[in-house]
């Protein structure tokens, strides 16, 4: 995977709770640290995108849409 350099400005407390954890070796290193908490970030803001999106989701139409062109079968299926 092709990475990048980049600068970036951090808050004193925090960047000594990144050395902290670099020394007791919870990452190898402050670039491995920030790279695994960027990443975790984006995709947390992912999924709460979907969460989001799902969330709009009318429960009845998105039944009706199952149940399509299952007539016999749909009487068996419980409630939801």
């Amino acid at each position: 995977m092709a990475v990048a350099k980049i600068a970036i400005t951090l808050e004193q407390d925090i960047l000594g709770e990144l050395d902290r954890l670099v020394r007791r070796h919870v990452f190898p290193n402050r670039s491995r640290a920030i790279q695994e908490a960027v990443r975790e970030k984006v995709t947390r803001l992912s999924f709460n995108r979907l969460a989001n999106e799902c969330a709009k989701l009318d429960p009845k139409a998105e039944q009706a849409l199952a149940e399509e062109g299952m007539s016999k079968e749909v009487a068996s299926w419980p409630e939801y």
